[in-house]
This record gives C-alpha cells, sequence and structure tokens, in this order.
C-alpha cells in the first residue's frame, strides 16, 4: 500500500511527525551522498538524516591527518562527477572531504544534521516505514515514508576489543578514529593494536614523527605493493579479472607481491592460505597496501610483535611471554556497521549489519527498504548499489505518484489508520 503525496497531509501531523514524500536516506556519507545525487538527477524528493554535524563525518572527524585514498581516483569517483582534473592520482584526505562538499552543493543535497535514528520499522498495517531520529536539540521527530534507504555504511562503529587489563594500562589508549598525528607521541613508545591499512599507515607516521612503534600482527594478512612498475596494483588486478578467473589473478597478485616486497615472513607476517580477492569477497578483509612501513619493519624503526594477551600498568605482555614497556596504545582495530541497533522486525540485513544477499544483489530488500554502502567493495561498491537503488526508486516512485482515484482512497484510508 503506497501513500500519495498531498498538501493537505501538512495539517493533519503533530510536530513530532513529518511524512516523507520520497525515500527516507539514512546516513550521509559517500554512500547517501551517491543515492542522494542519483535520486536529485531523476527529480525524485527525499530526506536525508545524519546524526552528525556534517557530510561524511568520518572522513571529517575520525581519520589521520595523512591519509590519502588508496586507490587511484578513478576508482573512488561518486555517480556523475568526476575528480577535479587537477587532483593527484591518489586525493588528500582534505582533497576528498572538499570534492564531498562540492558534490553535496552540486546537486542541492542539504541533510538534516544532528539527527540520531533511534529505530526504524516497517509498519506492516499502513504499508510505511517509521523512523524515529533524535535531534541535537533534544526534539524527537518520527519520519514517515514509502521507502527506507539504509546508508550508513560498513564503518559506523568502532571496534574497541576487550583486552585484559587495558583499562588499569595507565597510559593513553585512542582508537584510530580519534588518532590525527604521531606529533604528539615524538619520543614515546606506542603499541598499535592492528596490521590493517590504517595500522601499518599509523605505524609508518608514528616514525616520521620520531615515535618508536610496535606492531601487533596477530593474524595472517595479505600485503601487496601499492603499484606494480608504476601501475596501481588495484587497477592490474581489475584488467586482469577481465580476462582471467580469479584464482589465477590472486595467484599472480601474490607472486608478484613476493616479487616485490620479497619473504614477509622473516618480518613476522605471514600470508593467508586463501588469496587476496577470494578473501575480500568472502570475509570482507581488504589487503594491506604497502605505503613505506615495509622498508621501516625491515630497517628496525617499526617491530613486529604478536597478540597481546594482557595489559599492566605501563606494558603489555605479548603471546610469547615477553613484556614491552608502553607509553600509548593505539588501536587499529577498524569499524563496523551499526545497524542491527536500529533496524528492527527485517531480516535482510545479518547480525553483523550486512545484507544477507551477497554484492551485487545485495541492494533491495522487500516492502521499500534498499541498502547502500554495504558491499565490502569501497567507494566502487557504494556508486554501484547507489545508481541501480535510485533507478528502481524513481521508478516505483513515478508509478506511485500518478494520481488516480484508488490512491486517494488508500491515501485516506492510511492517514486514519497512522493517526
Amino acid at each position: 500500500m503506497v501513500l500519495q503525496y498531498s498538501d493537505r497531509m501538512d495539517s493533519l501531523f503533530s510536530p513530532q511527525t513529518s511524512w516523507v514524500s520520497g525515500p527516507i536516506i539514512v546516513g550521509a556519507g559517500p554512500s547517501g551522498l551517491a543515492v542522494a545525487a542519483s535520486l536529485r538527477e531523476q527529480g525524485v524528493p527525499f530526506t536525508m538524516l545524519e546524526r552528525a554535524d556534517c557530510i561524511a563525518s568520518l572522513w571529517q572527524k575520525r581519520t589521520y591527518d595523512r591519509l590519502k585514498l588508496h586507490l587511484p581516483k578513478q576508482f573512488c569517483e561518486l555517480p556523475r562527477m568526476a575528480f577535479p582534473a587537477h587532483y593527484p592520482e591518489y586525493p588528500t584526505r582534505r582533497q576528498f572531504i572538499d570534492y564531498l562538499e562540492d558534490y553535496a552543493a552540486a546537486f542541492d543535497i542539504n541533510p538534516l544534521f544532528g539527527h540520531t535514528v533511534l529505530s526504524a520499522r516497517y509498519d506492516e498495517t499502513s504499508g510505511l516505514w517509521r523512523v524515529r531520529a533524535s535531534s541535537s536539540a533534544g526534539a524527537e521527530m518520527e519520519y514517515i515514508g514509502s521507502w527506507l534507504v539504509v546508508a550508513t555504511g560498513e564503518n559506523a562503529e568502532s571496534v574497541v576489543p576487550d583486552i585484559p587489563g587495558i583499562d588499569g594500562f595507565g597510559g593513553e589508549v585512542v582508537h584510530v578514529a580519534d588518532y590525527k598525528s604521531g606529533e604528539a607521541y615524538r619520543g614515546k613508545r606506542v603499541l598499535v593494536v592492528g596490521c590493517g591499512n590504517s595500522g601499518m599507515e599509523v605505524s609508518l607516521d608514528l616514525c616520521d614523527h620520531g615515535a618508536r612503534p610496535a606492531m601487533v600482527v596477530r593474524d595472517a594478512v595479505h600485503v601487496l605493493p601499492r603499484e606494480v612498475l608504476g601501475k596501481s596494483t588495484f587497477e592490474l588486478a581489475v584488467l586482469l579479472m577481465a580476462w582471467l578467473p580469479l584464482w589465477l589473478v590472486d595467484k599472480i597478485l601474490v607472486l608478484l607481491a613476493w616479487l616485490v616486497l620479497g619473504n614477509l615472513a622473516k618480518l613476522g607476517i605471514r600470508r593467508p592460505a586463501t588469496g587476496p580477492l577470494e578473501l575480500k569477497n568472502t570475509t570482507g578483509r581488504t589487503p594491506v597496501l604497502d605505503y613505506g612501513a615495509l622498508a621501516r619493519i625491515r630497517s628496525g624503526e617499526i617491530t613486529v610483535v604478536p597478540g597481546v594477551a594482557r595489559f599492566g600498568k605501563g606494558f603489555a605482555e605479548l603471546a610469547d611471554g615477553r613484556v614491552i614497556a608502553l607509553d600509548a596504545v593505539v588501536l587499529a582495530t577498524g569499524y563496523r556497521s551499526n545497524v542491527p541497533q536500529w533496524l528492527q522486525g527485517n531480516d535482510f540485513f545479518n547480525k553483523d549489519g550486512y545484507p544477507k544477499t551477497a554484492f551485487p544483489n545485495g541492494w533491495k530488500g522487500e516492502s521499500g527498504l534498499y541498502a547502500v554502502g554495504f558491499t565490502r567493495r569501497g567507494l566502487s561498491g557504494a556508486s554501484a548499489d547507489a545508481i541501480r537503488a535510485a533507478k528502481d526508486l524513481a521508478r516505483v516512485w513515478k508509478e506511485a505518484t500518478k494520481p488516480t482515484k484508488k490512491s486517494t482512497a488508500c491515501h485516506r484510508r492510511c492517514i486514519s489508520v497512522i493517526f
């Protein structure tokens, strides 16, 4: 059952309730912006709810200063707007934020900032989505509409592991979301927990600022060169995938990594048995691209250590029994989806907050539910989802907004049910 928009509806809603004539989009990061721009181009109205006070809050508030896009810019563009020609191949954090702000302005995207979604559920009786949100001013609102786009992404919440003794460590403990620069750690002994792209890059940044980092490498991890013979490793993989099966591309990438980077087992870094692309597709674990951290590991400026058994006052006891003195800890332990915390009564998402249906078919659920930005394929995957979702939404919205006598009667019945 779908409602038709009417100017008369304004007088029927209480001040705490708002009717949305198009999709309700939750999240104003790159995924939300991408689907909003695609909808705007097709003339579909929308309301976007964002808990922060800015677009792309992960990039603006929870990234370190030296961050650059890990992939060439052509693989990170949002739909219908290229990066400026003068941008380098790997734009900086600031350049990417500027691009997103220009993108929002170009497509007239104006989110409702400071709106934290508390719950979203589909009302079977009315055939509508009911999204409850609290504003930064303390008011509570309910947004009601026929379609819901979940665009909060894969990195909505920081993952903070429960390591024994960490509360009694005594020194500074920060998640990488709150780390900005190694300048604050000059001369300090810092343990970086995690060896993904963030862990490697933070360790390198600490080195560059005169700190003494040790990096925890607990599990096997794929480390690839960022470029091979001047060409992006990612771009090379995309080209190979057009002609070769995934398993063979994986073998080629591992061979190239061995030729360029050498035997990393000697540095305490083990490769998984599963290839980098297959591992990414099945688990979401992204290969690490080397930006110079391996050279610092070889020189001894970054120490590789195994997992942490426990923390004590000013020290960490490692899994191999060694004890190392520390001044600070940086948790490069990643992020997770927060969808299970607020999306109710729906089994489209799994317990980890990802669509149960794998890419490229995980963008649409039932009853007007859409998901954008959960592909585990970065910005290019989010853009692909956004284009598909917006195209489908434009179709159903145009069908739903055709004025008919039947739909007007339906409209009146739904209003009587809701209010």
